[in-house]
């Protein structure tokens, strides 16, 4: 328990941090891969060559003093890092070595400012908060660990099928080598895939979303290939998951995991909106949710066009078939061949006052994932139309956090 002393000072230098806070998070990373390389394998290291990551630490650290007195409001964060972390096989002998490496990044950057008393302040908050995520991880492994088919760690699966979905976007269902059953996942959760990446010399671990219905058998993630831009390289990950990826490669996964999912129990309807790939975790939920009889599903989705839009065939075969769900589409650069009323509903972006009677439903829930840009537009659409905070669920990759 910290005693009030060390969250007064906490307090206190967090704006003294937040004011250093890249510099220090970049010290940070530099200490902890000098002494221990070994965790660029665990790391992102496209992120971290961009700077995403240490924006995102630096972020959290602050976020977090500025809630010590309180730290139950940042119970949603916490649990969404947990689940990340157990996806990313995190262990309890990881935290030492973090903490170790923040506080003397603290101490480089800020040198004389950075008192044995501060440093002792942010020493004690740092393990509290450590002893936290570390009993959160260890419940969620066990939890994994023992329902048929579970496992910790990482395991061997083998592609079954690859199957394209649009230009960009393709499936693929993922079998275990040794034949057994896989455990069960929660409609929106996701499972981390990692792979050695030639170009880097190193493992890399990514999360995708299982974008079909738990079967007890086999997993289906789909990818969008990152082309990157002028400013960015393409994605390590994803360009050798579409290249080099084929029927019979054997990769590791790990089990599922993430806060991001439907309430199977409730009733009551759902909106679904996405953006580009976002699509993917919304398929599992819409999937489970369309077999509860009468609850009442809403898909919006927004994409450039006909060309990159995955799965556009099987939504619309689902609408046919399913009474109680309707599909709104958008596409902001249609192709020349795209009917507005076949194709697409709508032109431009996602725009929900202009659906406001199909999507602003009594009692619903509304899942988001997709571009941050384009989850903070559609979060704060929602909130500007009364929709309480706590029937508003999103999902983030990556190190950014939704909430600065």
């Amino acid at each position: 328990m910290l005693t009030q002393r060390t969250k007064d000072i906490v307090k206190a230098t967090a704006p003294v941090l937040a004011e250093h806070g890249y510099p220090i998070v970049q010290r940070f990373y530099r200490r902890l891969f000098e002494a221990h390389p070994e965790l660029k394998n665990t790391f992102n290291m496209a992120h971290q060559e961009q700077g995403q990551q240490q924006q995102a630490l630096a972020r959290a650290v602050y976020a977090y003093a500025e809630n010590i007195d309180d730290p139950s409001s940042l119970s949603a964060v916490l649990q969404n890092i947990a689940n990340k972390h157990a996806s990313l096989d995190v262990r309890p002998e990881h935290y030492p070595i973090v903490g170790e490496h923040l506080l003397g990044a603290i101490r480089d950057v800020l040198g004389d400012a950075a008192t044995d008393e501060i440093i002792s302040a942010w020493a004690q908050a740092y393990g509290n908060l450590a002893d936290v995520l570390m009993g959160m991880e260890s419940q969620l492994r066990e939890r994994r660990a023992t329902q048929v088919g579970g496992w910790n760690g990482w395991r061997t699966f083998v592609v079954k099928e690859k199957r394209p979905e649009s230009s960009v976007i393709t499936s693929f269902v993922l079998e275990p080598a040794d034949g057994k059953p896989v455990v069960n996942f929660e409609p929106g959760q996701y499972t981390s895939i990692a792979v050695r990446v030639p170009a880097l010399g190193l493992q890399q671990i990514r999360q995708y979303s299982l974008s079909d219905l738990p079967n007890g058998q086999t997993y289906r993630i789909t990818v969008k290939r990152d082309a990157g831009d002028g400013q960015r390289p393409a994605g390590y990950v994803s360009s050798l998951l579409h290249d080099d990826l084929q029927v019979g490669s054997e990769v590791q996964i790990a089990a599922p995991y993430g806060s991001f999912h439907i309430d199977v129990n409730a009733t009551t309807p759902i909106v679904l909106i996405s953006g580009g790939v976002g699509l993917t975790p919304m398929i599992s939920m819409l999937k489970r949710a369309i077999q509860d009889s009468g609850r009442q599903v809403v898909f919006v989705h927004g994409a450039r066009n006909s060309a990159v839009h995955a799965m556009r065939d099987r939504l619309k075969q689902t609408a046919v078939t399913h009474s109680n769900f309707r599909a709104i589409i958008f596409y902001d650069s249609p192709l020349p061949g795209d009917v507005q009323g076949k194709d697409y509903d709508y032109p431009g972006f996602i725009d929900l006052d202009l659906i406001a009677g199909e999507v602003l439903l009594p009692d619903a829930d509304y899942y988001i994932c997709g571009p941050i840009p384009f989850m903070r537009v559609q979060h704060d659409k929602l909130k500007s139309n009364d929709i309480r905070e706590s029937h508003i669920h999103y999902e983030v990759f990556g190190p950014d956090l939704f909430a600065e």
